[in-house]
This record gives C-alpha cells, sequence and structure tokens, in this order.
C-alpha cells in the first residue's frame, strides 16, 4: 500500500525532473548555448510564434481553391477548451494575416474580428489563447524572460554584487542559480523582455555573430527577427539597472551578465501571463508607479538604491510577448484606446516619463452596428490603415450548425429523451434565417434564371452539401455546380451580407433550454422546439 510519503517522494520527483528538463532556471551563458543550438526559434516575436503555434497543431485544406484551411487549434481538445465550428475563411484570414507581421518584423496592425452577436468572435480570440497557452509548454514552444539577481554579502566584498567575490574559495561565474536563502535581492522585469535586450543594441548583430559563428547564420537569424528584437530596448528599469551595474563594474560587462537569471516562462490567460482580455472600459491599460512594494529592494547596492526604481503595470505589460484581445473595443469611448495607432506603427507606447517596446499580438472583436458608427467617426481613416477588417458571419453551413447543438443536448434536455432529428432541426431553422433571397440581376442570364427559382431548402442544401436541386435538367445543373462560389459570393461585398442577419447559435441554445423545460412535451422534440 502506497504511503502518503512515498506519494509525496513520487510527485517531488517527477516535478524535479521536469523542471530540470525544461530548463526552467539558466544563467546568461546557458542561455546563449540554447540561442546558438536553434537561433530562429528563440529569436522569433509574437506574430512569428503565433504561426508557429497554429502549423504546430495541424491544418488540412478545406475546398479545392487551396487557400482556406480548416486549422485543428480551434478544435475542441479538452473539456476546458473553446470550440470553433467551422469559419474557416476567418482562420485562413488570421493565420494570412499574421504571416504579413511575421515578414514585415512588426505587429503594425491592430486584427478586428466583426460580425453580429453570437458570431464566435471570442471563441475564436479564446482559441489561439489556448493554443498559445498549451504551445508554451512544448519544447518548441520554449519562451525565456530573465531576472536581476543580488546576492548576499558573503559573495561580495563590501558590497552586494557589486564588487569581487573573495569570500567564496572558489568564484562563481553567475548568481543565477543561487538558492533562496543566498539571494539579497531578486527584481524581475515587468515585460517579460527577451533576454537578447540585455545585449545594448548597437552590439547585437555583432554579438550574434560572433556567437552562431558564421555571419551568414547570422544574417538568416537577424533578418527573421522582429523589430522588437532588432532595434528594441530594455524596459525603463531594467535599462537603469543594466546601466547601474556596467557603471559600478567599469564597463565589465561579463560581470553585469553575472546578475542575469534567465527563466522559461509560460503564457496563462487565467493569470494574464501574456494572455490579456480586456473588457470595455475607460481606464488607461498601463500604469507607471515607483516601486516600492518589494521588501527586498531595501536590500539592492547603494548603487541602485539612490535610482528611483519605477514598476510598470497594467494590460500592456501583462499581455506582452503573447496576445492582447480588446473584447467589444468600440463600445469604449475612441479617446481610450487612440493609444493603438502610435502603439501598432511603432511597436512602442509612451507610459509615464519612459517608452515601453512591446511585442504582442493585438486582436479586437465588435459586432456590425458599433462598426458602422464608428465608420462615420472623423477619425475612422486614421484607424483604417492600422486594422486588419476580418468579417466573422454567422454559419450557412447545416451539418456544422448542427455539430455546436448536437453535443450539448444530453446536459440540456436532463432526464428527457431527445427525439431523434433535434438538432437538425434546429440547425436547419436558424440557417434558413440567416439566407437571403438571391437576386437574379446579379447573375448571368444563364444563371439568373436558375437562381430566381430556387427555394430557401434548396440553397441550405446548396450551401450544405453542395446538392442540387432535383428538378433542374443535367445542363442547369452543370452551370449551377460550375458556379457555385459566384452563388456563395453573392452578397459578400455589401454592408448586409448573407449571415449577418438571422438567429444566433446563442439564441438557438436558449430556446434548446426552454423547450426542455416545457411541460407539453414528454420528450425534448423538434415540435417543442419549433413552439419556443
Amino acid at each position: 500500500m502506497t504511503t502518503g510519503k512515498s506519494a509525496l517522494e513520487f510527485l517531488d520527483q517527477r516535478i524535479k525532473k521536469d523542471f530540470d528538463a525544461n530548463r526552467r532556471i539558466l544563467s546568461f551563458d546557458d542561455y546563449l548555448s540554447v540561442i546558438s543550438e536553434n537561433p530562429k526559434r528563440h529569436s522569433r516575436g509574437s506574430a512569428t510564434y503565433s504561426v508557429d503555434m497554429m502549423d504546430h497543431f495541424g491544418k488540412e485544406p478545406v475546398g479545392s481553391s487551396g487557400s482556406v484551411f480548416r486549422f485543428k487549434v480551434f478544435e475542441k481538445q479538452s473539456d476546458s477548451d473553446p470550440q470553433v465550428v467551422g469559419q474557416e475563411r476567418v482562420q485562413s484570414q488570421i493565420y494570412r494575416a499574421l504571416k504579413s507581421f511575421s515578414r514585415q518584423g512588426i505587429n503594425n496592425r491592430l486584427i478586428l474580428l466583426h460580425g453580429p452577436n453570437g458570431s464566435a468572435k471570442s471563441s475564436i480570440a479564446h482559441s489561439l489563447m489556448a493554443g498559445l497557452e498549451k504551445y508554451s509548454h512544448q519544447p518548441e514552444g520554449a519562451l525565456y524572460t530573465f531576472n536581476w539577481v543580488f546576492p548576499i554579502e558573503r559573495y561580495t566584498k563590501g558590497g552586494i554584487g557589486l564588487n569581487t567575490y573573495t569570500a567564496q574559495k572558489e568564484p562563481i561565474n553567475t548568481y543565477a542559480k543561487l538558492p533562496d536563502d543566498e539571494v539579497a535581492a531578486r527584481i524581475n522585469c515587468d515585460l517579460r523582455d527577451h533576454p537578447l535586450l540585455i545585449v545594448p543594441a548597437e552590439n547585437r548583430f555583432n554579438f550574434l555573430q560572433t556567437l552562431l559563428g558564421s555571419e551568414k547564420a547570422a544574417r538568416e537569424a537577424w533578418d527573421a527577427m522582429p523589430t522588437y528584437l532588432r532595434n528594441g530596448e530594455l524596459c525603463h528599469r531594467c535599462k537603469q539597472i543594466a546601466d547601474a551595474l556596467l557603471l559600478a563594474h567599469n564597463g565589465d560587462f561579463k560581470r553585469v551578465a553575472m546578475h542575469v537569471q534567465v527563466e522559461r516562462f509560460y503564457f496563462a490567460r487565467r493569470y494574464r501571463r501574456g494572455l490579456v482580455t480586456i473588457e470595455p472600459q475607460v481606464h488607461v491599460d498601463a500604469q507607471y508607479q515607483m516601486l516600492t512594494y518589494n521588501k527586498s529592494i531595501g536590500s539592492l547596492p547603494s548603487t541602485l538604491l539612490n535610482i528611483n526604481l519605477f514598476a510598470l503595470t497594467g494590460d500592456l505589460a501583462e499581455g506582452n510577448r503573447g496576445m492582447i484581445e480588446y473584447s467589444d473595443l468600440l463600445k469604449r469611448p475612441v479617446d481610450a484606446f487612440k493609444y493603438l495607432l502610435g502603439a501598432c506603427e511603432t511597436a512602442s507606447v509612451n507610459i509615464g516619463n519612459s517608452i515601453a517596446y512591446l511585442d504582442m499580438v493585438m486582436l479586437g472583436s465588435t459586432n456590425e452596428l458599433q462598426l458602422d458608427g464608428f465608420k462615420e467617426f472623423p477619425d475612422f481613416t486614421s484607424f483604417k490603415g492600422r486594422i486588419d477588417l476580418i468579417r466573422v458571419p454567422y454559419l450557412t453551413s447545416v451539418s456544422k450548425e448542427k455539430t455546436i447543438y448536437a453535443d450539448m443536448l444530453p446536459q440540456v434536455a436532463g432526464e428527457k429523451h431527445i427525439s431523434p432529428h433535434l438538432a437538425w432541426t434546429a440547425a436547419l431553422w436558424a440557417v434558413l434565417t440567416r439566407l437571403k433571397k438571391p437576386n437574379s440581376i446579379n447573375f448571368a442570364p444563364g444563371l439568373s434564371t436558375l437562381m430566381a427559382s430556387i427555394t430557401p431548402i434548396e440553397k441550405a442544401r446548396l450551401y450544405d452539401t453542395g446538392e442540387l436541386p432535383s428538378n433542374l435538367s443535367a445542363e442547369d445543373r452543370k452551370v449551377l455546380k460550375s458556379n457555385l462560389d459566384k452563388v456563395e459570393d453573392e452578397y459578400i461585398n455589401v454592408p448586409y451580407y448573407e449571415g449577418r442577419m438571422g438567429a444566433s447559435a446563442r439564441e438557438i441554445k436558449s430556446i434548446l433550454f426552454d423547450a426542455a423545460q416545457n411541460p407539453e412535451f414528454p420528450c425534448l422534440s423538434p415540435l417543442a422546439v419549433l413552439r419556443e
């Protein structure tokens, strides 16, 4: 029989093994070895990282065009994961936008998902965040930031980590792996900056060339880096610490690097580590305040105590290196997010008396009525060049809509029996409310006659499975089949596109719950749903 003590020892060994295998804590020297093993992987920006994440989970082509894919990151992989049914065009557009950011080296646009209420905009954003969180736990998704470590006085002579360390019999070359009881102060980077930013910008390329041993290898890695890594700087507090250490050590950068503790971190939406959802609000998304809360600050060397150290807090700081979702962005006053114009263009933002260099994917959502109103706003032209508008309509495929309801029916019905075809009936009714009647003037003469006579049910079947109306002649069937893409895109370029109006999946779910509680029906049936 396993005792509590042996179970605890087993858990301790497993966690320690995973901790060491994942290389959670490294010295700066160790981290440089990690970079040299795979320079491109460890010099990715947030856009390239997101693209690699989507590729990591896999994708499969949809349709015959070869440009639309179904990305598996949007599939439900556990009970806690969101699921996105359909919306392959939206997925592919997001992927292309991220690839564009990656090539340009800067996330210079905000991806704005717009569509009717309940069209899965938030589910798309949350699926991406869930994918990033899982990918960051994989070896190929490793991310690193750093802390500043100052040892206790016995490692130094007359100061904490700023002078010679004569008290040790054998001098050490890093403070990164000292146990907590031998650390006087540890200061983390608020922005979770990339460790390469510790290298001064003017020396970064030559440093990379020396590290990789080849100008070609350095150039390939350099060209793949985002602007954030090529030209960016440390956050204000880390820059102050680095400059103070360099001054105290008379320009000896190796002595500065001794204080650097590189730490692997993992995305976590729940704890707002690199993944942040901002609800509609008025307050500013970041703050700048003096660093006073940390008791270890009093243990810092005198060189640093003479500096006013400030802390960066807020949504932008917490979302750096990852993704920020602006939920219902246009419900906020425009002045509350005007800073995004500069943030998108320069990948930096003024916070207090400092400039924060940022690297994050910015994703927003809004409904169509708010977007229509925003287009009338005088400053819309300024925003238009910095926004990627991606339309998220309601589904027009019955079988995909049916998938949404089929999985939840046992929970909805409770103890009631579920009649056959219930999910199909609810899905068909929902899709029919979203379809628009074809307008014959939008088609060529031969096709216009066919579209004028098509019924709503026939159009729903055509969209869902490609099934052609049974009463057509062989020639008419051939014409309609060859022009199916034109039928689907009839309203794609008009404000009231197909899928903008109608019943949302959210409304149908409420109807199903109401139908299950109707005492007139002994089972949950299509008739009960249609009654609601």
